[in-house]
């Protein structure tokens, strides 16, 4: 019986399996627990031989899921984990782009034994397939999750709450009262908690949300040109317009542009994410960074140490984000004041 043969059966890496045999003491209860019991059932018998093709647990890839196409902001994020990975000795095998948005691969991975353990970025799948994987305590960790993920369920966002409050609080201090949200998809939990956000810096200010100034879609410029013209064209149209993204942000700025608007001097428009079109646009955006390589560098992390069989010390994890104030935004036209 080898280190290597206990590590194949355990799940656990060859250090945490030496640390357990030569009694060190740095090594959660449990760990040594599941190390003994391996120990003395191998004892008993001779292991079985792992297929060919199987890496041991120790050094197989991490399977990482993004079902969309790696532009700025999940570009970010899937490199960042890449390059974490290779930091700590690992590889990952991708599954990436539009077109696997609607794989059933996560059912199979609990049997898949050429990886070992996943980080799901924004995964689309439903509540019941990642209750599934949490159920067979498969080691996953799920970065900017859409919906609530199930208990038990490791998980890294950022804070999107406080991070609208911050862009609205910057526009009620240049004076706006009128500000129309376009948020992103109903069903996305960070649409909620933006909403929110936003609600709460007009509440300090003694203003009232409206639902006629809040509209909703997809996170992307069709989104913005579209809810943004229907704003603009309101009978009292909002004097600044915050939106669920950058690129919603770039499709307000093409509708002001076509209502012969000026921005930030007839209407202020504020983005989230801090992606390099934030940078492109004329004006600059005024936007929320998002700390998406952290986010990537998180997930690795808290992936580890579950795969090197220790305790959760934080099941959810809400990174910080930072408002970014560049030309977009001004103050309240003086008509509007």
């Amino acid at each position: 019986m080898s280190v290597r043969a206990v590590a194949a059966e355990t799940g656990l890496s060859i250090t945490t399996v030496s640390r357990v045999l030569n009694g060190k003491e740095n090594v959660a209860p449990e760990t040594r627990e599941r190390v003994r019991e391996v120990v003395d059932r191998l004892g008993a018998r001779a292991p079985q031989p792992r297929p060919r093709e199987a890496a041991p647990p120790s050094t197989a890839p991490v399977f990482v899921r993004c079902p969309y196409l790696l532009t700025d902001y999940f570009g970010h994020i899937v490199t960042s984990v890449a390059e974490t990975l290779s930091a700590h000795g690992r590889t990952m095998l991708l599954d990436a782009g539009d077109s696997v948005v609607e794989s059933t691969v996560l059912r199979g991975l609990p049997g898949r034994r050429e990886t070992r353990g996943a980080v799901l970025i924004l995964p689309p799948e439903p509540a019941q397939e990642l209750e599934a994987l949490a159920s067979r305590h498969y080691p996953v960790v799920v970065v900017d999750p859409r919906i609530a993920v199930p208990r038990g369920t490791v998980s890294v966002r950022a804070a999107h709450f406080s991070g609208a409050r911050s862009a609205t609080r910057h526009l009620v201090a240049l004076g706006h009262r009128r500000i129309g949200v376009i948020s992103g998809p109903s069903s996305w939990l960070a649409r909620d908690d933006r909403v929110a956000g936003h609600l709460a810096a007009l509440s300090e200010a003694g203003v009232l949300g409206s639902p006629e100034m809040m509209r909703h879609g997809e996170p992307k410029d069709e989104t913005g040109l579209l809810a943004g013209g229907e704003l603009l064209d309101l009978a009292e149209r909002p004097t600044a317009i915050v939106c669920f993204n950058d690129k919603v942000a770039v499709g307000v700025l093409q509708a002001a542009a076509a209502r012969g608007l000026s921005v930030p001097q007839d209407l202020s428009v504020t983005g989230f994410d801090d992606i390099d079109v934030s940078r492109a646009t004329t004006p600059p955006l005024t936007t929320v960074r998002q700390p998406l390589r952290e986010m990537g560098r998180v997930a690795v992390t808290m992936l580890l140490r579950q795969l090197d069989g220790h305790p959760h010390e934080a099941l959810s994890i809400e990174l910080e984000t930072q408002l970014v104030v560049r030309a977009s935004t001004g103050p309240v036209p003086r008509a509007a004041g």
